[in-house]
């Protein structure tokens, strides 16, 4: 099963910080902040058909993203997020 959005709404899966500091302190799940970096796993036809967007995001980019966008599903045990297009701030080249 898959995700396809719609209009100009782009999937994502989070990527996971690391739960080690730089200092070498293993931090425990309740005290990790929440990540904004993703990784694109679909994106919507008006994004991709768009002159001005169609080339700035594809499938697999790293991205950061607003911190309280979009709206989390779980599918087959795996998070996503599925946000609009506005809310990806920047891709990570």
């Amino acid at each position: 099963m898959t995700l396809k959005p719609l209009d100009d709404k782009i999937v994502i899966k989070k990527v996971e910080k690391e739960e080690t500091t730089a200092s070498g302190i293993v931090l425990p799940n309740s005290a990790k902040e929440e990540s904004n970096l993703a990784e694109v796993v679909a994106i919507g036809k008006k994004v991709t058909s768009d002159e001005e967007t169609k080339d700035e995001l594809k499938v697999g980019d790293k991205v950061i993203f607003s911190k309280y966008a979009g709206t989390e599903v779980e599918l087959e045990k795996v998070k996503y997020t599925i946000l609009k297009y506005t809310d990806i701030l920047a891709v990570i080249e």
